[in-house]
């Protein structure tokens, strides 16, 4: 049975959910696959602390409440104007409360892909060739819950040599005033060098008092040559909470950038991302800024795994922290027996600002090859008094130098954003995330 610290009210709320799903209404093989997911829930239970994984990520308060399955978002008092990146010439899919919502998109002159609410894909070959095919055996529980139980989210599918002309901003909005739970599964299939931009933006309406709980899925397969670029900027509002898990799945001479940025704002958030290099020739690069201030939470969780000759991936992560916020990384990269010539580089380097906040990083290395190029570092530090006595030395006021020393220290990954519009738009909330 389900782990007993959930109340009995959230688990009956999800068997109810779950039972009542139209199951016959569904092919015999989704059916059962929502079936023995449900049932792999139910065995597993939530995480815990007891998870090594999960060690530092308590969410016995997150998942110990009520929730009502339902947003009933007020959609006329959301103007999406508000929440737009400056600049951007994009084309918008909103979500409100995890739900799609097509009045408030923008997606007129949209061609050169397929672009779709998850339910309506659900007979497409191509979307049953790949949904839940990539996700690997070590997903939590969570993965199984929203395998079994999600009804939002979108599939998009970028046929061979597809290049959009401005990229797809997906903007997430949390907005209300009840305890909300909310899950989105994501199916993104990217052909023979197709070429891609997709930013996906955690904002909030206003802060509430409620718990918006939103747990997502997103599957992301890259095929031969293609070329994707993929961008998580949280700067939502207190009472939002986030956990997601993102797999990615590489082919050969292939190209993966995704920058995981968070900033002031949701109170918890979980990320796990997962790359599957399993051809030659494959590049992936993963670039992380958390700004943390307050009680914050934030937990990243990334598995690059090499799994042919001849691949290279590239990660850095750069936490700064606040108050009394809490920051986890956790990097583990892989290299299998087959996958020689493998060059990856893993940096986390970590900013403490103030005597309460906490970091705990764990950088990780397998290597079951003989031929490769692989190095992992850490460092933790708080801010350089002499920089910082330089600087005043200059004219330049303290708030002023340490602002400017905080962008030095990130500009090892915002200048790896080749978007203006979006190095701008990350450099800007970094900036007024700072409590100094």
């Amino acid at each position: 049975m389900i782990n007993n610290t959930v109340t009995d009210t959230f688990y009956d709320q999800l068997s109810a959910a779950f039972q009542s799903q139209e199951l016959l209404a569904l092919d015999a093989h989704t059916a059962q696959l929502k079936k023995n997911a449900f049932e792999d829930f139910e065995k597993k239970g939530f995480p815990t602390v007891k998870n090594e994984d999960w060690k530092y990520t308590n969410i016995h308060k997150l998942v110990h409440k009520d929730y009502a399955l339902e947003s009933g978002a007020a959609l006329a008092e959301i103007n999406v104007e508000n929440y737009k990146i400056p600049n951007l010439d994009c084309f918008l899919v909103v979500f409100v409360n995890g739900e799609f919502q097509k009045s408030l998109s923008q997606l007129e002159g949209l061609s050169g892909l397929e672009l779709t609410q998850i339910a309506e894909a659900e007979n497409s070959p191509i979307f049953k060739e790949h949904f839940n095919k990539v996700i690997g055996k070590d997903a939590s529980s969570l993965v199984d819950l929203n395998t079994a139980l999600y009804r939002q989210g979108i599939f998009i599918h970028a046929p061979k040599n597809a290049e959009l002309a401005k990229p797809i901003h997906i903007l997430h909005v949390n907005t209300g005033n009840k305890n909300s739970f909310s899950q989105n599964r994501n199916l993104f299939v990217f052909e023979q060098h197709s070429n891609v931009e997709i930013i996906e933006t955690f904002v909030g309406e206003k802060e509430s008092s409620a718990s918006l709980f939103n747990n997502s899925v997103s599957e992301i397969v890259v095929k031969e040559g293609a070329n994707i670029q993929h961008y998580y900027i949280q700067h939502a509002t207190k009472g939002s909470n986030y956990v997601s898990h993102t797999e990615i799945y590489q082919e050969k001479n292939s190209l993966y950038n995704n920058f995981n940025f968070n900033f002031p704002g949701a109170d918890f958030v979980r990320r796990d991302i997962n790359v599957r290099l399993d051809d030659e020739n494959v590049e992936s690069h993963l670039y992380g800024i958390n700004l943390t201030s307050e009680g914050q939470f934030v937990d990243n969780h990334t598995i690059v795994d090499h799994m042919k000759p001849h691949s290279e991936s590239y990660e850095w992560y750069k936490n700064i922290t606040q108050d009394e916020s809490t920051v986890v990384f956790n990097g583990k990269i892989f290299v299998r027996e087959d996958a020689q010539k493998t060059n990856a580089f893993q940096q986390n380097n970590n900013l403490m600002i103030g005597d309460k906040t906490a970091i705990y990083t764990k950088p990780q290395l397998e290597i079951f090859a003989d031929d490769v190029k692989c190095s992992h570092g850490c460092t933790m530090g708080q801010f350089d008094q002499e920089a910082l006595f330089y600087l005043r030395s200059r004219g330049i006021s303290e708030e002023k130098g340490r602002t400017l020393l905080i962008h030095a220290f990130a500009f090892d990954v915002t200048s790896k954003v080749e978007n203006e519009q979006i190095r701008a738009y990350a450099e800007n909330l970094l900036e007024e995330g700072l409590q100094i």
